[in-house]
């Protein structure tokens, strides 16, 4: 039987040498016959008409746009992370230098939008909750921003999936289960960087599908560079947003190097020089240029980042006199011996105090005290909050003599002429922490004198011998004999017999970010001292800059191990069976819930599982000789399909080999491209997927080339209908938890906990 008698009419028609160059049939006639890249299917025509894409998209975005814009000003206060990502673009506004575990880009990005409105970085936002009425900050500029990525992060899926030939509805559905995703609306529309993640991480994924679709019409053509150094670009903006775009760089990593293992084929036709010009190519397009583009946002970044700040301490002293002075610098004063001063928990904001009442001699839990006198964490101004710094008894210092990180001194409580001392005691409220007290002149001079050596640590290991100054200066206060550092916190308070203040108390955990405190007044500072000298500013070379930071910038990322109360592991996040608590409004029983759309995420498990069943079982039936799947269905299979599986699986797998705190958020750019994998798989799995014979199907190849699936459009529609109002169902029940706008009783939100949601007000 010809060809022409076995082609099956469908939704999308064979190409003749009209539809492709000349150059392309030479390719796919010389070019080994690799399924997995599905050639011949990329080059086929879209399988519906321009008008009807130009509907879905329009429609799925507009869906989005009304997601993500609906009360976008509430709530007028501040919300979760907005803390650090608004403060920083703060930061960049006065060109105070600051530290983060993140590279800067998409922290610029939100920075340059508040200079367009002409803000001057005032506020800091420094605590949930803070209003936004009562501190003028352009937050409504800030968070539409995110949302109108948010909002053009939707377009690129749909045209990714346009671009692999697939229907509309299916790049529509697609392109939907990213639009009302609950975890994603609350996510974008909030001063946050995984807006600007996400985006960028869909934008390399398509840029990489017309790349390949270059490659196989016209390699070396302008449209062929012009979608490999977009690529690159875009995969320089992943990187350069948070580090996790690696995770990216190895997904299209793997794609190129199957692509350069195909064309090393000698059936490819290829010349050594010309595989080699291929491969230069790519290292010039998708790693130096993009490496140049991430190296120019710390150029940048330095360039802004001009004066002094609360980054100084994380950095050397080298790199500290290449900073001006900041308003911050201004006030920073060099702390002496014999300063009365008072300290700052940087955390809580909470000062350290002393005060004659004592701890109680049993605790409710009926552990014993050492009845000593309270030292305790209180934030109001207080004389009990002075503490004068005394050299050691081998160090007889003058007056005027500077103190040095990480060299022993006491401290002496000026109001009760008592010496602060921690001893191997329980504590309040944690039996594996110390007690912190204050012990009389003659015991501290005495049998306690080793126990009331403390000093002020530093954060870096290499930073011995820096002076410490006021509000600049970040440390640990380290106590030298039972090596501890003072802790205070404020999810509890003390009982009525510690008048309702912060528990303080020796933290065993020394290394915890939770642990650093500053000097923040000198109260019997000296004149000359008060008179602000500015400093002399010097230079150093960009690169050795960036490489400090570089490597501080790995070494905080690790470190972040601490347990946090909403972190989660990685095998909770493909169900979403856990969430994060972003704001909560005790007086109104309102509250944000990070937490995805549930019946869109299991509807990504359940279609991984279908898609590793079906590969499963057609590799067995095939070294059985029997051939179920026609040619193009396998080359949808091991082509588009493989080429979202292996992205999911980059994005997702390696978090469990990783040590830092994870949370559900770092799910979401795999949950991006498994939306794009399951619109796809249901396609594939609503039409005839069948070989035209199953016993010869190797015989039949290039006929079974000419073959064409039919779709099943009706039973498409009806699915992906059925799952769309699913899905946009679970999100309108489950919106308040993504506005915060609306008070439920305890019943209601109890009925919207699922497995291990931590909801408020559920009493």
């Amino acid at each position: 039987m010809s060809a022409k008698k076995r082609h099956v009419s469908s939704s999308a028609s064979s190409p003749t040498k009209k539809d492709v160059d000349d150059a392309s049939l030479k390719y796919l006639k010389k070019g080994p016959k690799y399924e997995f890249l599905a050639e011949k299917w990329l080059m086929r025509p879209a399988p519906d008409s321009p008008a009807q894409y130009r509907f879905w998209m329009y429609l799925v975005t507009a869906v989005a746009f009304v997601a993500r814009f609906y009360l976008i000003w509430y709530p007028k206060e501040v919300v979760f992370d907005e803390v650090h990502f608004g403060k920083f673009a703060s930061y960049y506004l006065e060109r105070s230098f600051f530290f983060d575990v993140h590279p800067p880009f998409a922290k610029m990005a939100i920075a340059f939008i508040g200079w367009l409105c002409g803000y001057d970085g005032d506020f800091k936002f420094d605590d949930i909750g803070d209003s936004y009425v009562h501190n003028p900050a352009p937050y409504l500029a800030y968070r539409s921003f995110n949302a109108a990525i948010g909002v053009l992060t939707i377009p690129v899926m749909f045209n990714t999936l346009k671009e692999l030939n697939f229907k509309a509805v299916t790049c529509a559905f697609g392109a939907l289960l990213v639009a009302i995703d609950n975890a994603h609306v609350t996510e974008t529309r909030l001063i946050l960087l995984d807006a600007i993640l996400i985006f960028t991480v869909a934008l390399a994924i398509y840029c990489y599908v017309r790349f390949y679709k270059c490659q196989l019409r016209a390699p070396f053509s302008w449209s062929w560079y012009g979608w490999l150094y977009a690529t690159g670009m875009s995969l320089s903006f992943v990187i350069s947003t948070k580090y996790v775009g690696v995770l990216t760089y190895a997904t299209i990593g793997s794609m190129v190097a199957i692509n350069l293992w195909q064309l090393t084929d000698i059936r490819a036709g290829l010349t050594i020089r010309t595989l080699f010009s291929h491969i230069i190519k790519r290292l010039n397009g998708l790693v130096f240029a993009p490496f140049i583009v991430y190296l120019f946002w710390f150029w940048i970044h330095f360039a802004v980042l001009s004066k002094s700040g609360t980054g100084d301490n994380f950095m050397s002293g080298e790199f500290q006199e290449t900073l001006g002075d900041s308003p911050l610098a201004k006030e920073s004063k060099q702390v002496n011996y014999f300063d009365i001063v008072t300290l700052r928990h940087k955390e809580t904001h909470a000062l350290l105090h002393s005060h004659l009442a004592r701890y109680p001699q049993r605790y409710e839990d009926g552990r014993i005290s050492s009845q000593g006198q309270q030292v305790t964490g209180y934030s109001a101004p207080d004389p009990n909050n002075e503490w004068e710094i005394l050299p050691v008894k081998e160090l007889p210092l003058r007056s005027g003599q500077p103190v040095y990180l990480n060299e022993a001194f006491r401290l002496r409580h000026v109001a009760t002429n008592s010496y602060l001392l921690t001893h191997d005691v329980a504590s309040p409220y944690y039996p594996t922490n110390e007690e912190v007290t204050t012990v009389p002149e003659e015991q501290a001079n005495g049998e306690s004198y080793q126990q009331t050596l403390f000093m002020f640590q530093s954060l870096q290991k290499k930073d011995t011998k820096s002076i410490v100054k006021t509000k600049g200066t970040l440390f640990r206060i380290f106590h030298v004999d039972t090596a501890v550092a003072l802790w205070t916190h404020n999810d509890v308070f003390l009982p009525e017999w510690g008048f309702s203040q912060q528990e303080v108390n020796g933290n065993k955990k020394v290394t915890e970010n939770s642990n650093n405190w500053f000097v923040d007044t000198i109260v019997n500072i000296d004149e000359e001292r008060k008179a602000y000298v500015p400093k002399e500013i010097k230079k150093l070379p960009f690169l050795t800059k960036w490489s400090e930071l570089q490597r501080l910038m790995f070494e905080h990322n690790n470190k972040l191990s601490s347990e946090h109360p909403f972190a989660s592991q990685p095998y909770s996040w493909p169900g979403s069976l856990s969430g994060v608590s972003f704001w909560t409004k005790d007086s109104e029983r309102k509250q944000i819930y990070f937490i995805g759309n549930i019946i869109g995420w299991w509807l990504q498990v359940v279609s991984i599982g279908l898609y590793l069943g079906i590969i499963i079982s057609d590799l067995i039936t095939r070294k059985r000789a029997y051939y179920a799947l026609g040619k193009i269905t396998r080359e949808k299979l091991y082509g588009p399909l493989m080429y979202f599986f292996i992205g999911w699986a980059w994005h997702y797998f390696p978090f469990y080999l990783m040590g830092r705190q994870k949370f559900l958020h770092h799910y979401l750019p795999a949950h991006l491209i498994a939306s794009l994998f399951t619109a796809a798989l249901w396609e594939v799995i609503l039409s005839n997927c069948k070989s035209l014979n199953p016993e010869k199907d190797e015989e039949l190849a290039g006929e079974q080339y000419e073959f064409v699936p039919q779709i099943y459009t009706k039973l498409l529609w009806l699915t992906f209908g059925i799952m769309s109002a699913a899905v946009v169902g679970f999100f309108l029940y489950f919106s308040p938890f993504v506005y915060g706008n609306v008070s439920l009783t305890p019943e209601q939100v109890l009925r919207r906990k699922w497995f291990n949601m931590e909801l408020s007000f559920a009493k």
